[in-house]
């Protein structure tokens, strides 16, 4: 079942023309995601591998019947992108761009507040239900279908780690979630987190945090109170020295907050299973879960 998207999802591509819009938009085709349009200012009426191509999200959504949109425009121009797709009625967002001004970023958020849709990202690898819908950057073949783990994390890679992982001990994905690096995002830990507590074939989840922010506190703080399923967590950036950016944007210790230290008391502290050394997590999952 998963969460977010499945095998009905409709994709809309905004730079489809772009070497990274055509690169994994086919990925995504090949694994079997239903894009059914793109979209390229200025390059309307194109094809690209039989995909239709549009002027506009709101054109694209209205032919196509579009509810989720994949973003791969340029960073100066992707905050616009976004707001042009909430705009035209999608229900998801997956930003993939890296490297939105954090001013651009509070200025969507601010637009987006109230209204019906969801964004995932920037700065991520976008969402996977696997063996139903790839929507993003990440390698489709390392995710095994039918749950029952779901996965979120604020890193791409580690994402494809951790998954690797629990696939090669034989625990299945419901949905993984990548929801960005970046200090001004859209979907949280927290948003994800309520959804698989929500959803009857997701059994665990595991948690993937990095230092900088309190992101990880705060779902810590959700997992204490509010959740009855068995959450593993693993916190990137044991070793990170103060006052340097480690990768994200947000991956910053500053004022002797968000240590990769604190961040893990705090997740023991909400009876949330913490693995120290990525090389273990797939074992120390399947003693966990099972």
């Amino acid at each position: 079942m998963g969460i977010f998207v499945n095998c009905d999802t409709r994709v809309v591509v905004q730079g489809i023309t772009g070497k990274e819009g055509q690169f994994h938009t086919r990925q995504c085709v090949a694994y079997g995601t239903r894009v059914v349009a793109g979209v390229t200012p200025g390059k309307g009426g194109q094809e690209m591998d039989g995909i239709p191509v549009f002027h506009t999200v709101e054109e694209a959504v209205r032919r196509t019947g579009a509810d989720c949109s994949l973003i791969f425009v340029p960073p100066a121009f992707a905050a616009e992108a976004i707001c042009e797709a909430a705009d035209a009625g999608v229900r998801l967002i997956v930003a993939i761009t890296e490297g939105i001004p954090v001013l651009d970023m509070m200025r969507v958020k601010n637009y987006l507040a109230g209204k019906p849709v969801r964004l995932i990202g920037p700065n991520c690898p976008g969402i996977i239900t696997p063996g139903e819908a790839k929507i993003g950057i990440m390698p489709g073949a390392i995710h095994k279908p039918g749950g029952p783990i779901g996965v979120v994390s604020r890193s791409g890679t580690l994402t494809y780690e951790v998954v690797h992982q629990l696939t090669r001990v034989g625990l299945g994905q419901t949905t993984c979630v990548g929801i960005g690096g970046d200090p001004v995002n859209g979907t949280s830990f927290v948003d994800c987190l309520a959804a698989f507590e929500e959803d009857p074939q997701t059994r665990g989840v595991v948690l993937v945090g990095e230092i900088g922010g309190q992101a990880e506190e705060t779902a810590a703080a959700f997992v204490r109170s509010r959740m009855r399923k068995p959450v593993v967590g693993f916190i990137a950036g044991l070793t990170a020295p103060p006052g340097r950016r480690m990768g994200h944007a947000g991956a910053i210790i500053s004022g002797g907050s968000g240590t990769a230290k604190a961040k893990i008391e705090a997740l023991r502290e909400a009876g949330i299973r913490v693995c120290e050394n990525l090389g273990d997590l797939g074992e120390f999952c399947r003693d966990v879960f099972r």
